[in-house]
């Protein structure tokens, strides 16, 4: 098999907001820069980030700082951060922002001309920069220009079947073109994994069609650690009715804005369970509520504005219980506030324009008159490629990893907006030190006998006949279905020890897949390949969340049901053993620095 072969001093694999950033940067220092993305230049899952990006700039409350948002990010990770990474990202995140608005990135202003920031669940602060609720695609859109600007050499609908290594350190990756099926191999002193999330491993997510897990299986496949992969966040607004927009995210900026959670009584049942820790902050009815999120820093917290996976297991609480709407889910109401706002539906459009635009599109649903009928969905996993807190390398000499792949500065459950400022900071830091590697290291001898023998394995599908074969399709469908049953928002160990049972019941499944047809323009194939990284990240997380025994963030056991203060002394880690099992370790968390713990207790 004859490769098109490419040479590059750093790879980067994902053009979201992580691998876009990491680009620039790696470019900005001199480093020739490849750039893979499965699907279209600008088409990342960073554009469906509505809420805004989190940074302590203080030009609505002028109380913030990046002491206050390192304390909220490990407040809300349960105290398993990296905290290092928390650190690093609260005290760079304002100028990661700056940086994006000289680039071009027009942001919502206050009234006297300053980047506007928002309310969002988790943060003490209106902390959120913001563009309406379309954050994410100005985001993108700033980072794309910046890219094109410089040069990068951009590989669109290519998917990487098996990253490659030579002499114990990343050397390349190779894959193939999505629309034509031919092979590509790239050479490459250092690789920067920004591939995004793992949400298709589950029936009911946010996630779009390209969230399989690719980066996390294919740094485990080349010898990488993973870890926290048991902290699943379910954000707890997702459209579930009607059927054409299930799954669509409600962002938190609805919320933020002045929505309210009801339940089929017509009551804010936000009320009835709010954790000490934030009861301080909390307000102590709707009016207060009301005032906070009309920006008055002295009112207190709505309790629909605690952090994700809380709000998440309040709305089951309510579906159990029988109160839940007709679809299994809560109601979501923006409209009340005509009830406190003149030309309340004036506000909510310009406020929220891409959630009024769609789902009056899609569901004839007005947000500025009816509520929305909302539940928990799949949206992001704080788990990922364990790596260095400054460099972003992983265990694997030279692959490195941002973005949602990559693990530890959410611990347990991660704050809204905190996703685009971690893309901004630890993306440019990815970007920084993968050149300054491939400077001090030189270019890796490529294996080309591993490159053939991966290209080889994901042609085998090819080989067998529909009749003697396995649908790639129903196996992923029922996979779906089974981690959404079994290792869901509340989990068991009965439950989560049939999982891994019939996970391996679908590797031989899986091992048993045919596609028909040829390489071009081959759905059935994409599916098949997909595959092999939602059954490796779907296992990784039922190990792990077995081995945590407790209920903490994201994790919530029904027979472990309060957190245990043993664990939360080490992080949970995945590796690939000698044998290929997975294997599962616990790894203590370093000492925090005195400095760092007498800042939380500053700030609680």
């Amino acid at each position: 098999m004859d490769f098109e072969t490419h040479h590059y001093d750093v790879l980067v694999i994902g053009a979201g907001g992580a691998g876009l950033r990491a680009a620039i940067e790696a470019a900005a220092a001199g480093a020739k820069v490849g750039l893979i993305c499965k699907s279209l230049l600008g088409k990342a899952h960073t554009v469906m980030a509505e809420g805004g990006v989190a940074a302590a700039l203080a030009n609505v409350d002028d109380r913030d700082s990046w002491k206050v948002h390192f304390a909220d990010t490990m407040r809300g990770g349960q105290y398993v951060n990296n905290w290092r990474m928390a650190e690093l990202h609260a005290k760079e995140a304002p100028d990661r922002v700056r940086e994006l608005e000289a680039w071009g990135a027009v942001f919502d202003r206050t009234d006297d001309g300053r980047i506007l920031q928002r309310n969002f669940g988790g943060h003490r602060y209106p902390r959120l920069a913001h563009v309406g609720d379309r954050t994410g695609l100005e985001m993108i859109r700033t980072l794309q220009d910046q890219c094109v600007h410089r040069g990068i050499e951009v590989h669109m609908e290519f998917t990487v079947v098996s990253l490659l290594t030579s002499d114990g350190r990343a050397s390349g990756a190779v894959g193939y073109e999505r629309e034509r099926g031919r092979f590509k191999a790239f050479n490459a002193s250092a690789v920067v994994l920004a591939t995004g999330g793992t949400g298709r491993a589950y029936k009911i997510t946010s996630n779009s069609w390209e969230g399989t897990g690719d980066g996390h299986s294919l740094a485990y496949h080349a010898g990488a650690e993973l870890m926290d992969m048991e902290f699943v966040q379910f954000h707890p607004t997702g459209m579930i009715w009607p059927p054409s927009v299930q799954g669509i995210l409600v962002t938190e900026g609805v919320r933020g804005e002045g929505g309210v959670l009801l339940n089929t009584e017509g009551r804010r049942f936000m009320f009835d369970d709010i954790p000490e820790a934030y009861r301080t902050q909390t307000a102590d009815n709707e009016e207060e509520g009301w005032r906070y999120t009309q920006g008055d820093k002295n009112a207190r917290r709505p309790p629909e504005l605690l952090t994700r996976d809380h709000v998440a297991r309040c709305i089951m609480r309510e579906v159990k219980a029988g109160r839940g709407s007709p679809h299994g889910g809560v109601y979501l109401d923006i409209s009340w506030i005509k009830k406190r706002l003149p030309n309340a539906d004036a506000h909510i459009r310009r406020k929220l324009p891409s959630m009024y635009h769609q789902f009056k599109q899609l569901a004839d649903i007005d947000i500025t008159k009816e509520p929305m009928e909302v539940g928990p969905t799949t949206h992001y996993i704080m788990g990922g490629v364990r790596v260095d807190s400054d460099t972003q390398m992983s265990t694997v000499p030279g692959l490195f990893a941002a973005g949602e792949c990559a693990a530890g500065i959410n611990g347990a459950n991660r704050l809204g907006g905190n996703s685009l400022s971690d893309l901004l900071v630890f993306g440019k830091r990815a970007g920084e030190h993968a050149a300054l590697f491939a400077k001090a290291n030189g270019r890796a001898t490529i294996d080309v006998d591993a490159a053939r023998t991966a290209a080889d394995g994901v042609l085998t599908p090819f080989e067998r006949s529909r009749d003697e074969g396995e649908n790639p399709y129903a196996i992923q469908g029922a996979l779906q279905e089974m981690m959404q049953a079994l290792v869901g928002i509340v989990r068991t160990d009965d439950e989560m020890r049939r999982a891994l049972g019939e996970l391996t019941a679908f590797k031989t499944r899986a091992d048993r897949v045919s596609v028909i047809g040829h390489r071009e323009y081959n759905p059935g194939w994409h599916t098949a390949i997909d595959l092999r990284h939602l059954l490796t990240v779907s296992e990784a997380i039922t190990r792990s969340a077995l081995e945590r025994k407790e209920s903490r963030g994201g994790h919530f056991r029904e027979d472990f049901p309060e957190k245990d203060p043993a664990f939360a002394a080490f992080n949970i880690v995945t590796r690939r053993g000698s044998d290929g099992t997975m294997e599962v370790s616990r790894v203590p968390i370093p000492p925090m620095p005195a400095a760092l713990k007498q800042i939380i207790q500053d700030q609680t």
